[in-house]
């Protein structure tokens, strides 16, 4: 039951490739309109948890501009996987064109001497186009860390179509050995840190404050980076208008084995929260970022 599972889930998926791949941009966006208002109004998509989230990072928010910006959030979750599954049949010079890397040249330093180096980013706007347009305007290796899907033919495909442009794909089930792998060969590892960690994970996670509250990180960013003492970058994605994104980068340590334990964390947390703080829209509120109120919660 479960192959045949497998097989529908992904006839489904390459179906809607085929939809959405020949639809004009123009097109492509009315439709994602309309699967924002199924998410919010019919499906009710995770909107405790966005409710929640918000009620969280903005205590002050009034009902009426909750309302507003919970709107805007779908209309973001809508495009993200529209644009997702647009970016299949995508040719490279219109990914690169739509999401543009403004300033590749402040990593050119590190680079020319040798040095690998880690970008960090979160599940703000389109990060799905990072792994196909990165290859093509950075000149290094590119590896982006994903999270396997559970369906495996699906998890296949997606893997060979975001690596077509040059970026290796590599499992954060496999991190270290990744690290390891490609640790001497000029390469840019690009990793979205604002996830929460797991409660099995909570014993090495890093807690800072976030909007106001502790929360915890994920430790690998910083464990990597102290570990193999790689410069640090922060991977700012900016939706300038609909299908069009300006990416910038920013240090945010060139010596994290030099720093206190925790503080490269911190750092990438303050940084996360002005970016998000600017256009909170564009953040994926539907994840589950406060599941644990204290460090020592269990």
């Amino acid at each position: 039951m479960k192959n045949i599972s497998n097989l529908v889930t992904a006839a489904s998926f390459f179906v809607g490739i085929v939809l959405i791949g020949i639809m004009p941009f123009r097109v492509m966006y009315w439709f994602s309109n309309l699967f924002a208002f199924l998410l919010h109004k019919v499906f009710g998509y995770r909107r405790r948890i966005i409710d929640e989230n918000l009620s969280r990072a903005y205590p002050n928010i009034t009902e009426e501009e909750k309302r507003k910006l919970i709107k805007r959030i779908y209309r973001n979750i809508s495009d993200v996987f529209v644009e997702g599954v647009k970016a299949f049949i995508m040719p490279h010079k219109q990914v690169v064109k739509r999401h543009k890397v403004l300033n590749p040249e402040v990593i050119e330093p590190y680079l020319k001497m040798g040095h690998s180096i880690i970008g960090l980013t979160g599940h703000i706007a389109n990060w799905e186009w990072g792994s196909l347009s990165a290859s093509g305007q950075i000149n290094a290796s590119v590896v982006a860390f994903y999270k396997e899907l559970s369906n495996p033919i699906v998890d296949r495909f997606v893997k060979a179509s975001r690596r077509k442009y040059g970026t290796i794909l590599a499992s954060i089930k496999n991190t270290a050995e990744t690290f390891e792998r490609h640790i001497d060969k000029n390469t840019v590892f690009v990793m979205a840190a604002d996830q929460s960690p797991l409660k099995k994970q909570l014993e090495h996670a890093y807690w800072t404050t976030f909007f106001g509250q502790q929360t915890p990180f994920l430790y690998g960013p910083e464990k990597y980076s102290t570990k193999h003492g790689l410069p640090v970058f922060y991977i700012d994605i900016d939706r300038v208008k609909r299908g069009y994104y300006e990416v910038t980068l920013s240090l945010l340590s060139n010596k994290p084995q030099l720093l206190a334990a925790g503080e490269l964390t911190k750092i990438y947390a303050l940084k996360l929260e002005e970016v998000i703080r600017r256009k909170p829209e564009d953040w994926l509120w539907s994840h589950r970022r406060w599941r644990f109120a204290t460090p020592i919660e269990e």
